[in-house]
């Protein structure tokens, strides 16, 4: 079976890549590899949610996944005087974040290695994003949306966003438990 973005060690030979994404009308540099998600540039996907997130000055936000950072990365871009975490399984993701975090003076951030939310289930945030590795199957897509739930800050909302089958577009979706009865 072959190696997948959502391993924890990545064998795959290295492939050191840098690009340049604009994003949020901001120009950023991010270096990539081999063994993560979308190392030749930002996908669709992401810029997708990258341009439908609703982020506050102040907003403590969550990218669950965040590989080499490009979501993450854009939000703590647009909330100063806030905060963002990013975590993904993926080691070398998470190198790399940290990396791309420092290339582009984004200091208010931290990037964590973690199984989904396992090392941040006690952090409490406004704002959760993911553009979610389907391809690990439901019961991961499942996971993130349970240890969501449970994270986010009452009147937060999560954010993510799915390809529906069959070459329809993109589904940009947005929860906020506080609407709920």
């Amino acid at each position: 079976m072959s190696e997948h973005y959502y391993t924890k060690q990545p064998s795959t030979r290295h492939d050191v890549q840098t690009i340049r994404e604009t994003l949020r009308g901001r120009t950023f540099t991010f270096q990539t590899d081999a063994g993560v998600f979308s190392k030749n540039s930002v996908d669709y996907g992401s810029k997708h949610l990258i341009e439908m997130m609703d982020i506050q000055t102040n907003d403590r936000v969550l990218d669950v996944g965040c590989g080499y950072g490009p979501i993450g990365l854009t939000a703590a871009s647009l909330c100063p005087e806030g905060h963002v975490v990013m975590v993904d399984i993926n080691e070398r993701a998470i190198e790399l974040a940290k990396q791309n975090a420092a290339a582009n003076d984004i200091r208010n951030v931290t990037i964590v290695q973690s199984d989904l939310l396992e090392k941040v289930k006690h952090g409490r945030f406004t704002v959760i994003l993911t553009n979610p590795p389907i391809r690990a199957g439901k019961e991961v897509v499942h996971r993130i949306f349970m240890e969501a739930y449970e994270c986010l800050d009452p009147g937060g909302h999560f954010g993510w966003l799915f390809k529906k089958s069959k070459g329809l577009p993109l589904q940009w979706l947005s929860w906020n438990p506080s609407m709920q009865k």
